[in-house]
């Protein structure tokens, strides 16, 4: 068996690849200093570790001989994890994008010894196939070009990197808005309403993702001008998609994506970040609506997370794959969607005749397997789970009582489950990213509010313990982003001190622990320190000085992840608010600024940071509660206003004389707050006025709605 230097690598995306024949390195001196000692290109392969083309172009092409014999022969081949290092993903992709017209992963980039890209691509098949030039080809090309052209490619790597640098470049525009204004978020609403599917959700057509960060925009957008069109979207996108095969119908959480326009067959993979943003979006339509349906959606991505994605210590995995083995006895043969998908004579062996036929009525279950159109006979006679029919239709269908077929379903779900969980599960990827744990935190923190439930405020508090020892380090105000097995490592990007500082921030104002606040407020001030462009405006996503990064951007597309900038800008207003620093919404503002040329000619990229503009010109709520902490009476108030959608708000709570004393730096008006009658209280305020002390939750539930 071959083995090379990512064996000594923590990323389970590297380890993948540690026993290649290729000469893999990882990105870092060793591998630069070779390619440009031998005067050699580099071939970058960029992926990650549950991605399915890769784990196809690893099988191809880097775990055949005659294929790794040219790379070790022509060029320092080095293996990037996309989600270790999105910031050497993120340049390289830029490139990609640009040239080609398309971007993903596999990412094939070929560079200069001084890591300036001058040929890329995707997934590459091995051999010539269906248009696409086989990767042996490719390889020969690139070689043969290098040797007899050499400078004509330095030369063109170098202007390429010129017109990359401008293209990345963000700046207040010369013309043009110089403001944001309410104009420019109805110019985003009116974009995203174009696009809407309105028979089955979702914006555009398939495939389909879901992209929770135009959920936010939504939601807000709704709040501030009441339009039920822009609420609905969202929560038929929410229903269609729980109805979906993309919905993991029988142990929660969402797959990645769907290959179809109606939610039907998903990309299996199950990462993170979507369980985290879609639990949230279902946390803010149970609020607006009081229905339970999507409550009960967010328990279940909550317990999913809870159950198999939940380190040991606290923390948060990334993600399971889309392929697993379709039996023990043959690990290595996988297939995409083998732990989902289900015969019809498998369910029967386990249900009994009556209650099978109604989970196959209610899941959409044939006999001969219910995709058609498979023509890679991935699915096999199999059966994606998906809500056919409603458990009342199901009743009426079989003609019995609602209730008695509901308790029958559930335990169906219940046994089918516990006999898949004996089935090859997918590739688990158990590192631990602060980004991604980030929002998570912010996810359980709400769900334990919204839900009041102790577990998910407790995994919330547990996770920010776990990161706080681990990846945070106060005396120097590194924060880290990766841990995995004991191990903490990578300095942190700016979504990582950003989507942390924002957890940290929604940990304290629904469990209000003030050292949370405190180092939201750390976290935000080496944020700035080392990310941001105090000239332009905006944050870019590294810090300055490393070599390696032929470009320093500052990223703002907010796709399946927000952006770190849109989530900095929000977060810096809201601790304006609490704090009543002038630099802090003086840096959110200049940020706005610089990217007003991109909010007004795209604004569909940056719904976030939309999201972000309805906070910063939108009626701001202070909730100043006065009372013991963790006692009923305090506990109702807090109830009572997160069981309401109220977005552009901050939460404070004086639980004793030294929160007075350091929140009434910021807040002069607390200085006047007190209990009623011994009894907790709260005051909202507007623009530095209160309204007068409410103990009775429900009144304050008046004030607090729009």
């Amino acid at each position: 068996m071959h083995t090379n230097r990512l064996a000594r690598e923590k990323s389970p995306y590297l380890l993948q690849h540690a026993h290649n024949p290729v000469d893999w390195y990882a990105w870092g001196p060793e591998a630069f200093e070779k390619a440009r000692r031998e005067n050699k290109p580099i071939f970058l392969s960029i992926g990650y570790s549950t991605c399915h083309w890769c784990h196809v172009m690893e099988r191809e092409s880097f775990e055949s001989e005659p294929i790794a014999a040219q790379l070790n022969r022509d060029y320092v081949a080095i293996k990037v994890d996309r989600e270790e290092r999105p910031d050497v993903d993120r340049i390289y992709m830029t490139f990609v994008q640009s040239t080609t017209g398309g971007g993903g992963w596999p990412m094939s980039v070929w560079l200069t010894p001084d890591l300036k890209p001058f040929f890329g691509g995707t997934y590459f098949p091995p051999e010539n196939r269906y248009g696409h030039p086989g990767f042996a080809a490719v390889l020969n090309q690139v070689t043969s070009a290098w040797k007899t052209q050499r400078e004509q490619i330095v030369d063109s790597a170098t202007d390429i990197m010129a017109q990359l640098e401008k293209h990345v470049a963000v700046a207040p525009g010369r013309t043009g808005p110089t403001e944001v204004d309410h104009a420019l978020l109805d110019s985003g609403y009116f974009v995203f309403r174009r696009t809407f599917d309105s028979q089955l959700g979702g914006f555009g057509g398939a495939p389909k993702f879901p992209r929770p960060s135009v959920f936010q925009f939504l939601f807000r957008y709704h709040a501030r001008t009441h339009s039920e069109e822009a609420r609905d979207m969202v929560l038929l996108t929410l229903r269609e998609m729980t109805k979906g095969g993309m919905h993991d119908q029988l142990g929660g959480g969402f797959h990645r994506y769907s290959v179809d326009d109606r939610w039907f067959v998903p990309h299996f993979e199950k990462m993170l970040y979507d369980q985290a943003q879609l639990a949230t979006a279902c946390l803010e339509g149970f609020q607006m609506t009081g229905d339970a349906q999507y409550a009960d959606t967010a328990r279940g991505i909550f317990d999913y997370v809870l159950r198999d994605m939940t380190d040991a210590a606290g923390g948060f995995y990334c993600a399971e794959d889309a392929d697993s083995a379709t039996a023990a006895a043959q690990p290595t043969v996988k297939s995409e969607g083998a732990f989902y998908i289900w015969k019809a004579a498998e369910i029967r062996e386990l249900l009994d005749a009556r209650t099978a036929e109604w989970f196959f009525y209610r899941y959409g279950v044939a006999e001969d397997g219910n995709v058609a159109n498979d023509p890679h006979g991935e699915f096999g006679g199999r059966n994606i789970l998906y809500q056919a029919n409603e458990v009342e239709d199901t009743a009426l269908r079989f003609e019995y009582p609602v209730e008695e077929v509901r308790a029958a379903l559930d335990i169906a779900v219940q046994t089918l489950l516990a006999a898949r969980s004996k089935r090859p599960r997918p590739h688990l990827d158990d590192k631990v990213l602060t980004s991604w744990n980030g929002l998570m935190i912010s996810a359980l923190a709400l769900g334990g509010a919204v839900l009041d439930e102790v577990r998910y405020a407790d995994a919330a508090r547990r996770a920010a313990e776990f990161l706080i020892a681990s990846a945070w380090d106060g005396a120097t105000g590194v924060l880290l982003r990766r841990y995995r097995q004991g191990e903490s490592a990578i300095p942190g990007f700016l979504d990582d001190y950003a989507l942390f500082a924002q957890a940290m921030l929604d940990l304290y104002e629904t469990q209000f622990d003030f050292r949370h606040l405190n180092l939201a407020i750390r976290v935000t001030e080496q944020m700035r320190q080392r990310f941001e462009d105090r000239a332009a405006g905006g944050f870019f996503s590294t810090e300055a000085g490393d070599a390696s990064l032929v470009l320093r951007v500052k990223e703002d597309y907010d796709g399946a992840e927000p952006s770190g900038n849109s989530v900095a800008i929000l977060n810096l207003l809201r601790l304006a608010q609490i704090t009543n620093r002038a630099e802090f919404r003086e840096s959110a503002e200049l940020a706005v600024k610089a990217f007003i040329p991109r909010l007004t000619h795209v604004p569909a990229a940056l719904p976030q940071m939309l999201a972000a503009c309805e906070f910063l010109l939108g009626d701001v709520r202070q909730i100043l509660l006065v009372g013991e902490r963790g006692a009923e009476d305090t506990g109702a108030l807090v109830r009572e206003l997160y069981r309401r959608f109220v977005p552009n708000r901050i939460v404070l709570l004086v639980d004793s004389a030294e929160t007075r004393s350091a929140l009434g730096a910021g807040m002069p008006a607390l200085a006047e707050t007190h209990k009623l009658d011994g009894r907790a209280a709260a005051y909202v305020c507007r623009n530095g006025t209160c309204q007068l002390p409410v103990s009775d939750p429900a009144r304050l539930g008046e004030l607090v709605q729009y």
